[in-house]
């Protein structure tokens, strides 16, 4: 992290406004990404997101490393999610994805290979564990850097390649199963 962007959690840690507007912008869409890796809904997820922020502004004097911030802010994020998901218990985790043999025995006719393709990318991304889940979304979808990721996870080089490692290969099996199926 570079010294403007640790200058900027500082003056928001120290209750500079304008700094912490700064900080939502800045992280927003990261914990987005964050909590809907855990949730697997854009509406619970912005509802975490602004959860987070919240509890950052009234908790911001415990902070006393700026470093550490954007690891802490997306502990805070994961944990409210775990918290959102814990309470829809009765609802699985990928209710809303289709499911795969759901999507396989469609007709050619009703969706186009690239909708179940989808489908099933979705359906895989959905049954890895949540960490795995938060890495690949960060990394792949978010387009973070490793540096950023291992920030903001708070996890070593190794210990984040080894995630996204494990997680493209069970990713590629799954989705390897799939497209088998289709053949």
């Amino acid at each position: 992290m570079d010294a403007p962007d640790l200058e900027l959690i500082a003056k928001a840690l120290n209750g500079d406004a304008e700094s912490f507007e700064a900080l939502i912008r800045t992280y927003s869409r990261t914990l987005f990404a964050v909590a809907f890796a855990v949730l697997q809904d854009a509406g619970e997820a912005e509802d975490v997101v602004q959860e987070t922020f919240v509890r950052a502004w009234k908790k911001r004097s415990w902070m006393r490393d700026p470093a550490k911030f954007p690891a802490w802010l997306t502990t805070v994020a994961r944990n409210r999610a775990c918290d959102v998901l814990r309470r829809r218990r009765t609802v699985p985790l990928d209710a809303d994805a289709p499911e795969i043999a759901d999507t396989q025995a469609q007709r050619p006719d009703e969706h186009s290979a690239g909708e179940a393709m989808q489908a099933n990318v979705h359906t895989a991304l959905a049954r890895l564990p949540e960490q795995h889940r938060t890495a690949l979304t960060l990394r792949y979808l978010e387009g973070m850097d490793y540096t950023g990721i291992e920030q903001t996870m708070g996890l070593t080089n190794g210990a984040l390649r080894g995630i996204l490692g494990r997680a493209l290969a069970t990713m590629r099996k799954t989705l390897k199963t799939n497209v088998e199926a289709y053949e």
